[in-house]
């Protein structure tokens, strides 16, 4: 066997890339500062140089263990993570009482150093594929732990000890998505037996119907137990994405459009936290006509209304009315009152270049698990950023979920710096060219 065939690395292209992040990021947090007090933030420098940091240590990490990994993903991960502390820098400027930028940018170095972890410490992605029950095991048990706690917020999605908090379910995604990947990549040609064929659609045979059912059970069971709509979506709908990508039948689509619904009917008129949101999504400008003051989906329609086409400017919007969760569940609020639809609309298209890089990776690689992790890790991105986006902005109902990389969270910013850092490697192996042979083989039919 020849050695390989050279191909770019692009590790170049990269690193100008989060050059640009940086300063976009850079120049955001400085344009706060004018338009909030009229002077430039003197530690403006220090968070462009702490940035930086962070993103020469990842990329020099894939540099060095992942050279053929696709270049985009990590300065995209890079600008959004910029983006989300400059948000909430500026939100904290409404709230110095209760600042938490700091903070959030203390979990973002966690997140880089997990990065880093994952890049060097994983060489090669089938490995994931091994340790598939026990990853559903730690998955189970951290969506079970929330239960014995309080509920904050209505939802018992968090975890707090000693002062420290985190969201469990965020961890848990990931472990299911490299379960749903061994599972699905090990009975793929069994799930792929198609049954009946109603209309146009190609329903699976019922005896196959278990492992999706169970699946569903589990997704309402959190959603009984835990009242958040969000995570509930998130697990299921990661379940039947990659099991259509694995089966290639749209029956299974509509199998699980059908059972998702009727789930999210059943608890959303049984339970009364899910049951109120609801109702919000319905008329959101029912508290108001009440005589109660607008809700938060109220003034997050508001705000997208104030911000129009190029929006009111960074530190300029009034966004801060919609009350305790305008750093968390509306922040995309802010960005939409002060960056306008345009810088709204960079934003999300960000986010689908990303979704769109882990999807072409995932289709580049022959294996069938690097395949379906690749596109579980695209899709847990995905379907996160379309269910905040259509709960803000008034699409489906508000769910409790934490917008990748800009809403403040230390649980998922850790989590989606190791989704980043596993697409990186799956991106790796779908990029590394192969060895060529030293002689081809002869065509069928052809003389020595």
């Amino acid at each position: 066997m020849r050695a390989p065939t050279a191909t770019p690395h692009r590790r170049g292209v990269e690193l100008s890339l989060l050059l640009c992040a940086v300063l976009i990021s850079a120049t955001g947090y400085a344009s706060v500062g004018l338009a909030t007090t009229g002077t430039l933030p003197p530690d403006t420098l220090r968070h462009a140089t702490g940035l930086g940091a962070l993103a020469l240590l990842a990329h020099l990490a894939v540099r060095l263990r992942a050279p053929h990994a696709d270049p985009l993903p990590l300065p995209i991960a890079v600008l959004l993570n910029g983006l989300g502390l400059v948000l909430i820098h500026r939100l904290d400027q409404e709230t110095p009482g209760e600042a938490a930028a700091p903070t959030q940018l203390l979990w973002s170095t966690l997140g880089v150093a997990l990065f880093i972890v994952v890049v060097v410490l994983v060489r090669d992605h089938r490995a994931l594929q091994r340790h598939a029950r026990l990853c559903v095991t730690a998955a189970l048990a951290l969506m079970i732990v929330p239960i014995f706690f309080p509920a904050v917020n209505g939802a018992r999605i968090w975890v707090r000890l000693a002062g420290f908090s985190f969201q469990p379910g965020e961890f848990a995604k990931i472990l299911l998505a490299v379960f749903f990947a061994a599972y699905l990549a090990a009975n793929h040609r069994t799930l792929a037996r198609a049954g009946r064929r109603i209309w146009w659609l190609r329903l699976p045979s019922g005896r196959v119907l278990g492992p999706v059912l169970g699946v569903w059970l589990i997704s309402v069971g959190v959603l009984v137990l835990e009242r958040d709509l969000g995570t509930s979506l998130l697990f299921f709908g990661l379940f039947v994405t990659v099991l259509y990508v694995a089966t290639g039948l749209t029956g299974w689509i509509a199998v699980g459009l059908l059972l998702a619904a009727a789930g999210a009917f059943a608890v959303g008129t049984l339970e009364p936290h899910v049951h109120g949101r609801v109702e919000d999504w319905l008329d959101p400008f029912a508290s108001i006509t009440a005589g109660r003051g607008p809700s938060q989906v109220a003034q997050s329609l508001f705000a997208f209304g104030a911000g129009g086409l190029l929006g009111t400017g960074l530190g300029l919007g009034h966004s801060t009315l919609i009350g305790f969760a305008a750093k968390s569940d509306f922040i995309l609020a802010t960005a939409g009152e002060e960056l306008g639809l345009a810088g709204l609309t960079g934003v999300l298209l960000l986010y689908a270049l990303l979704v769109a890089r882990g999807y072409r990776a995932g289709l580049c690689l022959r294996d069938p698990f690097g395949r379906l992790l690749a596109v579980g890790l695209a899709s847990i991105l995905a379907l996160q950023v379309f269910v905040i986006t259509g709960g803000v902005t008034g699409l489906i109902p508000l769910t409790g979920m934490a917008m990748p990389f800009l809403a403040q969270g230390g649980s998922s910013v850790v989590t989606n710096w190791v989704i980043v850092a596993l697409l990186i490697r799956v991106s790796d192996a779908a990029r590394r060219p192969e060895p060529v042979p030293d002689r081809l083989p002869l065509t069928q039919g052809a003389h020595p």
